[in-house]
């Protein structure tokens, strides 16, 4: 119901913007917990949706990564270029071309320029098209059926589109992220809220929620019928809200485990070794300082899932290489994971 609603919303917004030249909001995909099935909250679920973006005629986007860093899993910059469209032609029409039209034409274009009214200089601003969307679902909200029966009210947010969807007693949360595809790939560049206290709102960090989601869907269609990977991922989540092991790690254990453990021994009956599994996983990891992310440098993830080449040739990223760096977070992790232990 979540993603026909954004779909509806960007085929609405395509009958507006079909004489604009912003960016091409394409099909919803359902990413994070929710979707997949193990919401650590059994209240208040937030149902979390990418709509990738692709460039509008006349323009094409270039991903750069951030200066800081050469290894994948970085932030980076969308660049919009604008290209030569003069022997274009879209829906029988001659494309305006940005590049060699007369100045005075371009002129009387100038506030459907993508690069003038979503861009910061050259590069896509997560802020100004979080904001465009939102104006847009506002604006057309009441054009659609799901109006007669629900009530929406936005949430204000600087990188995600986030409302509240109401109907009597039922209630949903919704956040809408926006991507831009990293080449044909599962990987994507995204608006999604970053670790760090300032992000720069030409910042797009790197996520892997559509890949991991593919992930959890080719196991779901192995997954014997009393499978209790999502119950073990469900409880391990909720056991870690509140602490200083995000549920986010809690996942990437179980991945790990799912992709190694054959899905015959996770049965019902192996709920509790599997759950043993996964704390001890945690503790070799915090032992040795060590723990590998799922996507980037796993040779043996399915190949269904689509990874740009040097992903599978790059050595895995060890998130947990700042407990190497800091004795004094490294006690406290192995603290903090005896509690959860005896938890």
């Amino acid at each position: 119901m979540i993603t026909d609603l954004i779909d509806d919303f960007t085929r609405a917004f395509a009958d507006h913007l079909s004489n604009y030249f912003y960016p091409v909001l394409q099909r919803a995909i359902g990413v994070g917990s929710a979707f997949e099935g193990w919401s650590p909250r059994k209240e208040d679920v937030v149902y979390q949706v990418l709509v990738p973006l692709t460039p509008p005629a006349g323009h094409t986007f270039h991903l750069e990564m951030d200066t800081a860093g050469q290894m994948p899993g970085k932030n980076f910059c969308i660049c919009v270029e604008q290209v030569c469209t003069c022997t274009r032609k879209q829906q029988g029409k001659k494309v305006l071309c940005f590049l060699h039209n007369p100045e005075e034409e371009l002129r009387r274009n100038e506030e459907a320029n993508c690069l003038n009214t979503l861009c910061t200089g050259s590069y896509l601003d997560v802020e100004k098209t979080t904001q465009w969307f939102y104006l847009l679902m506002k604006a057309n909200w009441l054009l659609l059926p799901q109006s007669d029966h629900w009530r929406l009210k936005g949430v204000p947010s600087s990188r995600s589109c986030k409302f509240r969807l109401t109907k009597g007693a039922e209630s949903f949360r919704v956040e809408v992220l926006f991507g831009v595809q990293h080449g044909d790939s599962d990987i994507y560049v995204s608006s999604q809220h970053t670790e760090s206290l300032f992000t720069p709102s030409t910042t797009w960090p790197e996520t892997y929620a559509v890949a991991e989601m593919k992930f959890f869907s080719h196991i779901a269609r192995q997954a014997p019928q009393d499978c209790c990977h999502l119950k073990c991922l469900q409880l391990l989540a909720r056991a870690v809200v509140g602490r200083d092991f995000s549920t986010y790690m809690m996942k990437t254990i179980v991945m790990h485990l799912l992709n190694t453990i054959p899905m015959s021994q996770w049965c019902r009956r192996d709920f509790l070794q599997r759950l043993v599994d996964s704390l001890d996983y945690l503790c070799c990891s915090l032992q040795l300082c060590s723990y590998d992310s799922f996507v980037i440098g796993n040779q043996s993830i399915p190949k269904k899932i689509k990874l740009p080449p040097e992903f599978r040739k790059v050595e895995p990223l060890n998130l947990f290489w700042h407990l190497a760096q800091d004795p004094d977070a490294h006690t406290e992790a192995m603290q903090e994971y005896l509690c959860l232990r005896h938890r």
